[in-house]
């Protein structure tokens, strides 16, 4: 048999033309063998089952036969001469040219896509934002006075109405003025309604100061164009408000008791501690992640190099999945989902999946050139993680993960990380 012909046609960025030439004897062994199979199993009128002979095989599958050809040979030999010539695919090839003739060899061409050659310069020069971080006792105090006011108590004063300082426990029901306004209506349950409180909308401190339990109102309120609610802003909506009893809020007292109902604290100044700790590790954790984000930005805006449409278009997938799921948590109905317009949500997702796949194949480089590997210990306790997570053994996790390359992806996720992680810690 001789040798499979391959010429490299086009070659630009990381796109490249490959043709194939498939000996015509390989396309007769494997004709041959399809054949055999199809005798197994075709079932034509004046034949036994089994016994059909090649010749109408060949005649009457045709087409079949050149369509099963093409789909055993072409990937094989695509994949073959692509090693051959040293090239890595990302993509699957778009096949082109295809000429399949009786007795001849079988010809194509195959474009596709490669990795791109990264020579990442300038990561050692790298500098980054190490701030000091500070914790006011002011600031420490507000917390506290915020963790006081989430264990206050309300009691229900009787025979008095609604003052100001005071609370309402209602029910309330709100739709849009404008009878052709399709924004959703309102209604709420049970909620408490702080009467001149300074994040109560004022229409209801106006129109429920005064009012008694079992009373019910009915007012406008009109949102103002800067309203924080967008579905809201600068609409009109009238409410009807039932006030079932009257609230008043009671706090407990800043003490060594309180503390003790806390958690394991044995007096105050121990929760004051505790808050300045959680205050510091969180800022100091948003400080890193802003820090971090600036490093990509630089290390990608310093090298800059053509990324594969493929992986692109895949990063933009994934965004795409993200959001769809965040936005089916919120309660948005598949049906929602469907009437998107998702060429303009994939074109908005464009700019910054091509900064996704650039900075994650910059981290790949970096963690090769500085021997930055991933232990089985580091893999291992991220599966328990999952594992405790989604309440699965992690064998279980372990099998899926592994059966959708998931535990490649977990590899090179942390991978990522421990190299971001080194570039911020040797940008100091």
């Amino acid at each position: 048999m001789s040798p499979t012909e391959t010429t490299e046609t086009k070659q630009n960025g990381v796109k490249r033309e490959i043709s194939v030439e498939i000996p015509a004897e390989e396309v007769t062994r494997e004709t041959e063998t399809l054949i055999q199979k199809y005798q197994k199993v075709a079932r034509l009128p004046g034949f036994r089952a089994g016994h059909v002979p090649a010749s109408i095989i060949r005649q009457r599958f045709k087409e079949d036969l050149k369509s099963d050809v093409v789909e055993a040979l072409v990937p094989r030999y695509f994949r073959k001469e692509a090693e051959k010539l040293g090239m890595v695919p990302v993509s699957q090839p778009r096949v082109t040219d295809l000429h399949i003739h009786d007795g001849e060899p079988l010809r194509f061409k195959a474009s596709f896509e490669i990795m791109p050659e990264i020579k990442v310069e300038g990561y050692q020069e790298l500098r980054a934002d190490h701030p000091q971080i500070d914790v006011k006792d002011e600031e420490v105090e507000e917390a506290l006075h915020n963790v006081r006011e989430q264990h206050a108590t309300f009691t229900t004063i009787e025979g008095s109405p609604l003052g100001d300082g005071d609370f309402a426990q209602a029910s309330m029901n709100g739709r849009p003025k404008d009878a052709g306004d399709k924004t959703q209506p309102v209604h709420m349950d049970e909620v408490l309604i702080e009467i001149g409180g300074k994040n109560t909308v004022p229409e209801f401190s106006t129109n429920l100061r005064g009012a008694n339990a079992g009373d019910t109102r009915e007012f406008e309120v009109v949102y103002p164009e800067d309203t924080n609610d967008k579905r809201l802003a600068g609409k009109t909506f009238i409410y009807t408000v039932k006030v079932h009893a009257v609230k008043q809020k009671s706090l407990p007292e800043l003490n060594d008791d309180f503390a003790k109902e806390l958690g394991d604290f044995t007096e105050l100044d121990q929760v004051r501690k505790q808050i300045r700790e959680n205050m510091i590790a969180e800022r100091k954790h948003t400080a890193e992640r802003e820090a971090k984000d600036k490093l990509i930005a630089e290390l990608v805006k310093r090298n800059d190099f053509e990324v594969p449409e493929s992986l692109v278009d895949r990063q933009i997938d994934l965004r795409l999945e993200r959001g769809l799921r965040a936005l089916a948590a919120q309660g948005m109905k598949m049906e929602d989902m469907k009437k998107m317009d998702l060429p303009r949500l994939r074109a908005g997702q464009r700019d910054q999946a091509v900064q996704d796949v650039k900075s994650s194949l910059l981290l790949e480089r970096i963690a090769e050139l500085e021997r930055i590997e991933v232990s089985d210990d580091e893999v291992n306790h991220e599966l328990e993680a999952l594992a405790a997570q989604s309440k699965q053994t992690p064998e279980a996790v372990r099998t899926r993960l592994t059966q959708d390359g998931g535990l490649d992806r977990i590899r090179n996720r942390i991978r990522s990380e421990k190299t971001l992680e080194f570039l911020y810690h040797q940008s100091a």
